[in-house]
């Protein structure tokens, strides 16, 4: 009997990506009594994939009866396993529980059925692996995979590869846990892969690059993830996760503007339907909002994030304290990395040691740059390493140790630098400013200081600009006309008859920084010219 014309149109745009042209044609044929019980499976793929997970959930419910009268086992219990993880995403537990149920009494009707029991570890190993239990997570997603190998089914390999990646990577062991992803990377970006396991493994790779500070792979996989989306126009499902995603990368690479409009359109694909994608897309625009210095609009953002049910830390801990609230961003940061699972509790750290040290409890803050550095030991990975020596440096500078801090400030800025973060290393900068003058080296430390709120102006970080110019003015008074040591230097230089090009060379900096300079001593001294500046600096003694 030959296929009708509508089915095999169908078909055709499904294997092309086109969903909601698949989704036309599926439900024509259905409406014909024309569709098996595969093409109803496909049909709930594509209508998850445009965001319509209900009614995804709806079609793969008739798939699973369709396979039961066609007396298809594998089938039955296939569907019934993704109805409940589908359901378990949604929130729906007690329908996901009753579906999972449903798969069990299937396989143990037919366990040579397929490969439906190793489905049904997933849910298992990710619930120990949420509950801080690697060990056991590792183990369980190690069955599923002896499973899928046992029925070569290439969804539940590159599945059981993603968690046996993510346990490796909790347990202590991020080397062989990468590995693990890439493996099952490779099989999603050669298309052995079904649609919706492809989406999961490519996020969830993602999530762990995150977790393990693994930024070279996060950019490399971003960028797969983009091209996948890209290929399907009509996709809503990870799409808005992939927004997200990318909006955290601008960010950290200083490309604020981007990241703001990254952020925007991952809030617009989770409304449209990528339910996974609401709290990152909201986050994310916290985020730029708080480093710009915009408080309210970063308050808002964040408060739609904890709307999700997932709390939006460390930013708006963050957040706290810049507005001045040390104690609550005290309470804020402490409470949140008791209750987060271990994955997301060591993406805390930094900001605790930064909110400790600014609350005064300096011994709170050395035992979580001392867990940060433990972490190190097991990682390659060149941000975990800039990290560690920038909570360091802060940590030894209240210590008491500003040779030592100094040391680190630099190496961690060298890290940054060569990571091209530059907002982290305008704050590494900070820090070797205050080990410098801890040291007495007011020339080095005004140096530090300009290289820092340079950044700063380039990113139109305000609050941390202010914070710089702060420091400039609190820590260092006492000279005359209130000038900061460098525009000291550029006083005594002009004194000496040299132009700004001469003295942009003697200082190492641009004729457009001198001229700044000068603008702000000019200022300060209430004089109007270079003569008048000049004879300033001899009567004050200023002048060589």
């Amino acid at each position: 009997m030959s296929t009708p014309p509508v089915l095999d149109r169908g078909r055709a745009a499904y294997q092309a990506h086109r969903w909601s042209e698949a989704i036309a044609e599926f439900d024509r044929a259905e409406r014909e009594n024309a569709i098996a019980a595969q093409d109803l499976e496909c049909l709930a793929t594509a209508l998850i994939l445009v965001g319509r997970a209900q009614d995804g959930v709806d079609a793969l419910t008739r798939a699973h009866e369709a396979f039961l009268g066609a007396q298809d086992t594998a089938g039955a219990t296939r569907c019934a396993a993704w109805l409940g993880m589908h359901l378990m995403g949604l929130g729906d537990r007690a329908r996901s529980a009753g579906w999972f149920a449903r798969a069990q009494r299937l396989v143990e009707t037919d366990p040579a059925a397929g490969p439906g029991q190793g489905f049904l570890l997933i849910p298992e190993a990710l619930g120990a692996l949420y509950a801080g239990d690697a060990a056991r997570a590792a183990d369980a997603f190690d069955q599923a995979a002896e499973f899928a190998h046992r029925f070569g089914d290439p969804d539940l390999i590159a599945l059981s590869y993603l968690g046996r990646g993510h346990a490796r990577i909790m347990i202590g062991d991020p080397e062989a846990g990468l590995m693990l992803l890439d493996e099952a990377m490779v099989a999603v970006t050669a298309g052995e892969i079904s649609p919706i396991p492809s989406g999961i493994v490519y996020c969830g790779v993602l999530q762990c690059c995150r977790l393990a500070f693994d930024l070279r792979r996060a950019h490399e996989w971003t960028r797969a993830l983009d091209h996948w989306c890209e290929a399907r126009p009509d996709m809503v499902a990870f799409s808005g996760q992939c927004q997200a995603q990318r909006a955290a990368l601008f960010i950290l690479h200083g490309a604020w503007g981007d990241a703001l409009a990254a952020a925007e359109s991952a809030k617009e694909r989770a409304a449209r339907g990528d339910r996974d994608g609401r709290f990152s897309a909201w986050y994310q625009h916290g985020e730029v909002h708080r480093l710009r210095g915009e408080v309210d609009l970063a308050e808002s953002s964040y408060e739609r994030a904890a709307q999700t049910g997932y709390e939006p830390q460390p930013g708006l801990a963050l957040l706290r304290l810049a507005q001045g609230e040390t104690k609550l961003a005290q309470s804020l940061i402490r409470g949140a990395v008791d209750r987060a699972d271990p994955a997301e509790r060591r993406w805390m750290l930094p900001a605790v040691v930064e909110i400790e040290l600014a609350a005064g409890d300096v011994m709170a803050a050395r035992t979580v740059a001392d867990e940060l550095d433990a972490l190190q030991r097991t990682s390659t990975m060149p941000m975990m390493q800039a990290i560690v020596d920038q909570a360091e440096a802060a940590v030894l500078l209240d210590e008491g140790d500003p040779r030592a801090a100094l040391l680190r400030a630099r190496r961690a800025w060298t890290r940054w630098r060569e990571l091209d973060v530059p907002y982290e290393a305008a704050r590494c900068r900070v820090l070797a400013a205050r080990a410098c003058r801890a040291l007495g080296d007011e020339p080095s430390a005004s140096m530090e200081l300009d290289a820092a709120r340079a950044g700063f102006i380039d990113l139109d970080a305000r609050h941390a600009l202010g914070a710089t110019e702060a420091l400039t003015v609190s820590e260092a008074p006492g000279r005359a006309g209130g000038l900061t040591p460098r525009e000291m230097e550029v006083l005594r230089l002009v004194a000496a008859g040299k132009s700004n090009r001469l003295i942009a060379l003697d200082l190492y900096l641009s004729e457009k920084t001198v001229a700044r300079h000068l603008s702000n001593i000019f200022a300060k001294l209430d004089v109007s010219s270079r003569s008048a500046a000049t004879a300033y600096a001899y009567r004050h003694g200023m002048a060589e």
